[in-house]
């Protein structure tokens, strides 16, 4: 039986043992594991889950606290905005106050 593609071309990849769903992500996830080694943001967390009131949740791709301002930086890695993310990332403003960062 082939592989099935994924929906959206990604392509998983794996950085530091972690299997990321595209190239996109791993990349970004190097590029912040740079910035924390470099002291410019702290407390990186992959995959963070946000209830979302209405029986739904988001799931953010990093969560990691800039450094130079202390905010808290909730970011998803996006080739791809389906209508279910816009929603979301609407209710996640709504709800918690919280602006997801794209790459």
């Amino acid at each position: 039986m082939p592989k099935r593609k994924h929906k959206f071309a990604a392509k998983k990849t794996i950085v530091d043992g972690i299997v990321f769903p595209s190239k996109k992500e791993a990349r970004r996830y190097s590029e912040l594991k740079l910035l924390e080694r470099a002291g410019k943001i702290k407390h990186l967390r992959r995959q963070v889950p946000y209830k979302i009131v209405i029986a739904t949740r988001y799931v953010a791709d990093f969560v990691y606290v800039d450094c130079f301002d202390g905010a808290e930086i909730v970011e998803d890695v996006k080739g791809y905005k389906t209508p279910e993310y816009l929603r979301k990332k609407k209710l996640m403003a709504a709800q918690h106050g919280i602006t997801i960062r794209e790459c």
